[in-house]
């Protein structure tokens, strides 16, 4: 190898160490970007062809770079419910349109991959990133809860329209006093705090009679009984109706029996005299042992044809898992209801969605308070992440060194969170130095070999 040789290796020695220069510039200028995969650069020797065993002399250098596509960056959180972040290994879906159908974009239907997970909505209600790449996702039907595809697609939630759904559970839990104190009780007159059927004209209310109030009797059954709350429902086209419970004690241990209630829901709040129905007795005994727990347990009581003020609810379902109906001392001897929920709701329009945490679901809050899953991230991971090809805005595209898009990644998506750049400004800064004393001691070469050429030909003068 001669001086010739020393100036071609100097000069790929500049060449390498400009390419490394290009990458750490590019790191840094990154280092705030969102989800960034820093680029480093590796050196490979180059051995001239014509070298022997016992004169083999060093050659120039070649500068590849490396990916780190595999590397995360550090979990931040954010302010927005629509940005996420990737926890471990896997890609989002992303497509860019192709063409614009005046303000509708037009897709291709080619997908990218990205880590970049600052998603908003846009105009057309489609989530867009920062870098202008549109999520893919599985949409969720909102009444049955399932997937309604195989196939991610570009999502967009615009107007979304939540149908009314009918009320048929209500949970229940309720604690009824030992003493119970309705307006007719008397401390004086004994076994006052129980219902009395002889005082009704239209029959006994209790289950084993008529299993009713008339509106004649409605005035002294409310006397006669306790509230148990009320909760409002809805029928299947998302009217509201407010249906009102009662109870009413009908033995007593004081009395020689045992402690008994019945329960009861009121039919016609307009009704208060004649014979027409006011209140229904559900049709279930609830009785207490010695210490306020019901024996036996009711956990489930089916009410049949249920229908108040002229709205028909159909049949209703109220869950009272044990020791969620209970009879313990109350003072002021009126019940005290612990849970009181329905299932039901009427119509509603998307408000607004976020993404839930470590589930990668999209939940959307709709006008009626209802929270309801609208779609499923999937993530994506690919067999050798590294070799993926960069594309503008911290995307990718997949390559044969890459492998195809394999479904089921191992990473978590993380709600209301982003990416850092996995660039780390001090080991950049570093090789920054590095390089630059590089650069510098290869023109030095380039120097000292021109040197060294000069005084040759200085010979033959």
């Amino acid at each position: 190898m001669g001086l010739f040789d020393a100036l071609n290796s100097a000069v790929s020695g500049l060449q390498g160490q400009s390419f490394a220069m290009q990458n750490i510039s590019g790191n840094i200028a990154n280092s705030q970007t969102i989800a960034y995969k820093r680029i480093d650069t590796i050196f490979s020797d180059l051995i001239p062809g014509d070298s022997t065993l016992t004169q083999q002399v060093a050659g120039g250098v070649m500068a590849t770079s490396t990916s780190t596509n595999n590397v995360q960056g550090s979990i931040q959180s954010a302010s927005s419910g629509t940005d996420m972040a990737i926890n471990g290994d896997g890609f989002f879906l992303v497509q860019t349109p192709n063409s614009y159908s005046g303000t509708t974009p037009v897709f291709a239907g080619v997908d990218n991959y990205t880590r970049r997970g600052d998603f908003q909505l846009n105009s057309q209600g489609y989530l867009v990133n920062g870098a202008g790449y549109y999520l893919e996702g599985l949409p969720i039907d909102a009444t049955t809860g399932n997937p309604t595809g195989t196939v991610a697609a570009p999502l967009q939630f615009q107007s979304n329209f939540l149908p009314a759904s009918a009320t048929t559970t209500i949970q229940y839990g309720i604690n009824l006093p030992a003493l119970p104190k309705p307006n007719a009780y008397n401390s004086a007159t004994p076994n006052s705090e129980l219902i009395n059927p002889a005082n009704f004209a239209g029959g006994s209310p209790l289950a084993a009679g008529t299993a009713k109030v008339e509106g004649q009797d409605v005035t002294t059954f409310v006397n006669e009984s306790i509230d148990g709350g009320s909760v409002t429902c809805y029928d299947g086209t998302g009217t509201q109706v407010n249906v009102q419970l009662r109870w009413a004690k009908t033995n007593s241990v004081a009395n020689g029996g045992t402690d008994t209630w019945e329960l009861f829901y009121q039919k016609d709040s307009t009704v208060t005299s004649g014979t027409a129905t006011a209140w229904v007795n559900a049709g279930q005994s609830f009785t207490f042992n010695s210490v306020g727990q019901e024996n036996p347990a009711v956990t489930t009581l089916n009410l049949t044809g249920v229908a108040v003020n002229g709205i028909s609810l159909g049949n209703l379902t109220v869950n009272m898992p044990t020791s969620s109906v209970t009879q313990f001392a109350n003072a002021s001897g009126t019940a005290t209801v612990n849970n009181m929920q329905q299932n039901g709701y009427s119509a509603g329009q998307l408000q607004s969605i976020a993404v839930a945490a470590n589930t990668g679901i999209i939940t959307g809050t709709f006008s009626n308070g209802q929270n309801v899953a609208l779609a499923e991230v999937p993530l994506v991971h690919f067999n050798s992440p590294n070799n993926l090809k960069s594309l503008n805005g911290g995307a990718y595209a997949a390559t044969d060194l890459s492998g195809t898009a394999l479904a089921s990644a191992s990473g978590k998506i993380v709600g209301q969170s982003l990416e850092s750049s996995n660039t780390d400004i001090a080991t950049e800064f570093t090789r920054l130095i590095v390089t630059q004393q590089a650069y510098s001691a290869n023109t030095r070469v380039i120097t000292t070999t021109n040197q060294m050429s000069q005084d040759l030909l200085n010979v033959i003068r």
